[in-house]
């Protein structure tokens, strides 16, 4: 009796470990690495005449394409669900680069999805001189209201001495990056006035650029922005991505500054229905980050927030906790935001001050799914919760 086993391999790195582990001669890595990563990559609405093509090519390298059942008659649209190891994928790609109909940038598309799921560390210039890596290890975010009527911690830290003093103590206990926020975004909620933002959050901004750390400004307003890039906020994170104040995306192109983006259909698009769920945020994500090259500001400037709780149902909202790592088909560092948010009271019937354990679970999952950023209110706990998760995540085995 042996210990025969199934594995799960996701990348090329876990690929080269199990086959230095057997043992492999090393010259046959570069052979047996694509054959050892297998991918599913769904493609949408795409006309039948081509997705015709891509079944026939996909099947002629050994892979898989799955289509509607009458796309045979090349009348229409399908959606495509490709099957296949990474040498499939790259035999295809290579086929559909020399193919009409637009196939050509499809494949370059394709391409850039395989790239976006590989694992890669790599370091982010923000304003003001400072960096932040990432791929190391996950990065936590403390948040910090500095409002009246935030859902979870309203009215706590609107005294400025209050708020650096929580700014400071979060930093104690492990977070990265402070976000200030000074214009509750919850549910039902009445926006501040723009006045009012720069007035709860410039005098806490003022005080903490003297301290060693990375803050984030969490709003979607230019005139914030502008001011509190000036004064030496390192990163701005926006719930509108770029919809909210036309005027932002100019600002983040002159300081060239960091942006975090977040989908939201509660502000925007309110009670309008998915589709798709995955597939429709990945899109708004696409028109957010084309408009940002457009303009002027590197995509590799862009951190991506699928936007927990902003216009989704209790279960759609899990449905994005266990579908994260879809999202690294972007190539674009991602932010999970679930701390202490309704569907996790919701699920398991508790008030806002008893979802610790339930936030932490999600927390473990973003990480096991890809998160690179937790944005929490707890973050001693988070912090080690993310230390025992990124041991396990990163171990090499």
């Amino acid at each position: 009796m042996q210990g025969h086993h199934a594995i799960l391999i996701k990348n090329r790195d876990e690929a080269r470990r199990f086959l230095e582990d057997i043992g492999v001669d090393r010259a046959g890595y570069a052979y047996m690495e694509p054959k050892a990563v297998f991918h599913c990559i769904k493609l949408k609405n795409i006309p039948c005449r081509s997705a015709n093509i891509i079944k026939q090519e996909m099947l002629s390298k050994g892979g898989e394409a799955a289509v509607k059942r009458d796309a045979l008659s090349s009348v229409g649209h399908t959606d495509v669900l490709l099957m296949g190891t990474l040498k499939h994928y790259r035999l295809l790609i290579k086929k559909l680069k020399a193919q009409p109909f637009g196939l050509k940038q499809l494949a370059e598309e394709i391409e850039e999805i395989l790239e976006g799921l590989e694992p890669r560390e790599f370091t982010m210039e923000l304003n003001g001189g400072k960096t932040l890596d990432f791929g190391k290890r996950t990065i936590i975010m403390g948040i910090l209201n500095v409002t009246p009527d935030s859902f979870s911690d309203g009215g706590k830290y609107i005294d400025p001495k209050a708020a650096v003093e929580r700014a400071l103590q979060m930093k104690e206990e492990g977070a990265d990056i402070i976000d200030i926020g000074g214009a509750s975004s919850r549910p039902n909620s009445v926006m501040a006035s723009e006045e009012e933002e720069l007035q709860r959050v410039i005098p806490v901004l003022k005080e903490l650029v003297k301290e060693d750390l990375i803050i984030s400004i969490d709003t979607f307003r230019a005139r914030v922005a502008r001011e509190c890039l000036e004064l030496g906020a390192h990163i701005i994170n926006d719930i509108g991505r770029f919809q909210l104040d036309p005027g932002l995306l100019p600002v983040l192109v002159e300081y060239n500054a960091p942006v975090i983006i977040m989908h939201n259909r509660m502000q925007m698009r309110q009670g309008e229905p998915y589709e798709d769920l995955i597939s429709d945020i990945v899109l708004e994500f696409k028109e957010s980050i084309q408009q940002a090259e457009e303009a002027g500001l590197s995509r590799n400037k862009i951190i991506i927030d699928p936007g927990i709780g902003f216009g989704k149902t209790v279960e759609e909202n899990r449905i994005i906790v266990k579908r994260l790592w879809e999202f690294k088909s972007l190539g674009r560092p991602i932010l999970l935001g679930a701390s202490r948010k309704s569907f996790i009271g919701k699920t398991l019937n508790l008030e806002v001050h008893e979802r610790l354990e339930g936030s932490l679970a999600v927390a473990v999952m973003g990480i096991m799914n890809g998160a690179d950023i937790l944005r929490v209110h707890d973050v001693k706990e988070t912090k080690r919760a993310a230390l025992m998760t990124d041991a396990v995540v990163r171990e090499n085995g």
